[in-house]
């Protein structure tokens, strides 16, 4: 079974779960209290993760972004978020160094397609790897779409994760 967890979808058949559904019920059962969200530039994935957590997190759960070589935010992540009534217009990228990092008991890394950064503190460690939408060509409509998919795909786990009600496990 490759190690994947499994769940008893609604017929009773067994079906796989992604890794990460796994990895937000964890989540849930020993609540973060800080959380970062960690990519090579902290200018888009991260930085619209920091976004959504922000908004989903309860009272208590402090949560940060950063990167390894950290850029600037990408107007796209901001516009991406401002779609769903998130302001993320005051932040800016930072580099892991300017994180507490006694302070971060969970670190989820973001990278897809490069090498990730690594973070040295003691924490829980997630991998969500997604596509950089900062990396998509084409029209400026197909980029917007690009971090539209990464903003919503976030969104989804991080629900999962923060959401007061959400079950234990999910099936998608």
């Amino acid at each position: 079974m490759n190690g994947i967890p499994f769940d008893r979808a609604p017929g009773g058949e067994t079906e796989a779960r992604p890794s990460w559904e796994a990895e937000a019920a964890a989540l849930r059962a020993a609540p973060p209290r800080g959380v970062l969200f960690l990519c090579v530039a902290n200018s888009a994935r991260s930085q619209l993760a920091e976004g959504i957590a922000r908004s989903l997190a309860p009272a208590g759960v402090t949560v940060w972004s950063a990167g390894s070589q950290p850029t600037r935010v990408r107007p796209e992540a901001t516009a991406a978020l401002a779609e769903i009534g998130i302001d993320i217009s005051h932040h800016r990228s930072k580099s892991v160094s300017e994180i507490p990092a006694a302070q971060v008991d969970t670190v989820i890394t973001l990278c897809g397609e490069e090498e990730c950064p690594v973070f040295l503190g003691k924490a829980r460690r997630l991998h969500w790897g997604l596509p950089d939408p900062a990396g998509v060509g084409g029209s400026e409509a197909e980029r917007a779409d690009a971090f539209r998919r990464t903003r919503d795909e976030l969104r989804r786990r991080l629900e999962v994760v923060f959401a007061p009600d959400a079950p234990e496990t999910v099936c998608s």
